[in-house]
């Protein structure tokens, strides 16, 4: 297992912004008249890394879609008192690798480089500076040197981590990311770790959907256990118990 920076041994950098905090109120969303997601309320930690996770079916991925916009709900989700539609600017979303056309014809580059699209339109060109930047990025998750492979012919890590560096693209101080570590390397996880860990010393908030139940407590600060309703939130250490997980999966479970 990779363990992280203790919490305790953060440095004064990771600041919070009460200011950009993300409260949910009332959240329900359905398909078909069968509830997704009922009245889940929740108020997310100001910055560092926090963990969803619940039974397959529990609505983690639905949850984040809702609050993106991306899927119909009911409910009322603000960032720092604004409606959310007004902080789009500020968040960027990473979604599951199974979600994604690796078919289309597009280099590393020119997928980090869509996450600038806000600061350029579609119809502009993006530039040498803007490039760079993009290069950077991709050299911050270890892949400058592929900078030029269409993305289906990247592994699985690679392929997450092209996306991770896009979604930094974007300077968002509001990351959300549907398990990003699933089914990666050990090299591309531990990249991916070190980004995350970076992330949370810059006073940025991570929120990940996460399958390893195992790994929760090395890894996030904060976790939300959902199951269709909000089981437990908060600290790792209060709310991700046996307890909680029992009644989150309906089995007893250890951690």
């Amino acid at each position: 297992m990779l363990a992280r920076t203790p919490p305790d041994a953060m440095p004064v950098a990771a600041r919070t912004h009460v200011r950009d905090r993300l409260v949910v109120e009332g959240l329900s969303v359905s398909y078909r008249g069968v509830p997704a997601l009922i009245d889940v309320t929740w108020s997310a930690p100001a910055t560092g890394l926090t963990a969803i996770v619940g039974p397959n079916g529990a609505g983690k991925s639905t949850l984040i879609k809702a609050i993106l916009g991306l899927v119909p709900s009911t409910g009322r989700i603000t960032v720092g008192g604004r409606p959310f539609d007004e902080a789009r600017d500020i968040t960027a979303y990473v979604p599951q690798r199974a979600s994604v056309d690796w078919d289309f014809p597009a280099t590393a580059l020119d997928v980090v480089l869509q996450g600038m699209v806000r600061e350029t339109g579609w119809f502009r060109a993006y530039g040498k500076a803007r490039r760079d930047r993009a290069l950077s990025l991709l050299d911050r998750v270890g892949l400058a040197d592929l900078s030029g492979r269409q993305i289906g012919q990247m592994s699985g890590g690679q392929q997450q981590r092209v996306f991770l560096a896009r979604g930094l693209a974007r300077d968002a101080r509001i990351l959300f990311l549907d398990e990003p570590l699933a089914g990666v390397d050990a090299a591309s996880e531990r990249i991916i770790l070190d980004v995350f860990d970076a992330l949370e010393r810059d006073g940025r908030l991570v929120i990940c959907v996460h399958h390893d139940l195992g790994t929760v407590a090395e890894r996030f600060r904060d976790v939300l256990v959902l199951n269709k309703k909000v089981i437990a939130a908060g600290p790792t250490g209060e709310a991700f118990t046996p307890q909680v997980l029992a009644r989150a999966y309906g089995v007893p479970l250890a951690v």
